[in-house]
């Protein structure tokens, strides 16, 4: 759990007034790469002993798996009963993000969840984009979701999603005011310091084309084709017919287009899922759970440099992640969809199947 000792880290070093983005801990020198108001948040963190705080964040992580899948199954439009909850949630932690996940002590669950049962409230709940925009101020990847409500035309989420975000980095701005200006001046733009791109954990569009190419520097290589993917893959969600589609879509684009995508970041396959046995697709759903347990990326050569200089038919194999997610629009019925589609609202009526949203 060494991610989990870098959360204590923090909260140890907001509580005792020392230098947040200026230490490092474990035996991988691993330093605070989160927002101040993230940091303030892991303080709770320091008042057990790691033992028991490991126990805890496991015994919290299992927890929330089972919120994601009921979550992941209420973006289907199905609710599971709880035998069959407690048997998808125990399916569920041989996927290979969730397995990392829990492994590395990650908070990709708790950023998933709350993302998510945001999203997938009634239209109209109230405050409904305030736990986004909260999620974002923590792991800041998740406000890519606030781009993909303006462009559905639910301004009124996005902005209230905006504005919790800004509160997160004003409250961080007002109790840890230097560590504020550190990090969205300095710390935000220092990919480095969150690990080496090129190495197979990462499973962003980056690491694919570092990889690839065996330059750990891809620069425009890869920054005009993850600009270009940005444009397509929210393009796609802001026309997708159903919204489960269009979530999706846009997480998995947010997954590819970030500098670094860690293997757990990846968790979205749980959603991904439920959707897919939910619309009958179970080929597509075999598959998609084949390549999120298979853990290709690890059985390839990876010590030091050696993923740098992987022969070409071991790419795949290293870039598993990725790969798959674009193949996500030839999966769904985004633009025109072949069948008509019926979606259930709460009230059980079905919505129009013309409907542009």
């Amino acid at each position: 759990m060494a991610d989990l000792l870098v959360y204590r880290a923090e909260g140890a070093a907001v509580a005792h007034g020392r230098d947040l983005y200026g230490f490092t801990v474990t035996r991988w020198r691993l330093p605070a790469t989160y927002p101040p108001f993230a940091a303030i948040l892991f303080v709770p963190a320091t008042w057990l002993p790691v033992p028991a705080l490991k126990a805890a964040f496991l015994a919290g992580n299992a927890l929330l798996l089972a919120a994601f899948v009921a979550l992941s199954a209420r973006l289907a439009s199905r609710r599971l009963p709880l035998p069959l909850l407690c048997t998808a949630t125990a399916g569920a932690l041989w996927l290979e993000p969730v397995f990392q996940t829990l492994l590395f002590g990650q908070i990709n669950l708790t950023v998933g969840c709350l993302a998510l049962w945001d999203l997938t409230r009634p239209p109209g709940a109230r405050a409904k984009g305030l736990a986004l925009g909260i999620t974002a101020g923590i792991k800041l990847t998740p406000a890519v979701f606030v781009i993909y409500l303006i462009l559905r035309g639910r301004i009124r989420e996005a902005a209230t999603a905006t504005a919790a975000f800004g509160a997160t980095v004003a409250l961080g701005a007002a109790l840890l005011p230097s560590a504020s200006a550190d990090f969205w001046t300095r710390r935000l733009y220092e990919t480095g310091r969150v690990g080496k791109a090129w190495i197979v954990d990462n499973q962003s569009l980056r690491g694919l084309v570092a990889r690839t190419l065996g330059d750990p520097a891809p620069g425009l290589t890869w920054a005009l084709p993850a600009a270009a993917v940005a444009v397509a893959g929210l393009a796609l969600a802001a026309r997708a017919r159903r919204d489960s589609h269009g979530i999706l879509l846009t997480a998995f684009t947010a997954l590819l287009i970030c500098p670094i995508s860690w293997t757990h970041h990846w968790v979205w396959c749980v959603p991904l899922l439920a959707v897919l046995l939910a619309e009958g697709r179970a080929r597509t759903a075999a598959l998609v759970a084949l390549v999120f347990t298979a853990r290709t990326m690890w059985l390839v050569p990876h010590e030091g440099a050696l993923d740098l200089g992987l022969p070409w038919w071991q790419q795949p194999l290293a870039s598993a992640y990725p790969l798959l997610a674009f193949g996500l629009p030839l999966a769904y019925d985004s633009v025109a969809g072949r069948r008509p589609v019926v979606s259930m609202e709460r009230t059980g009526k079905p919505a129009p199947a013309s409907s542009p949203r």
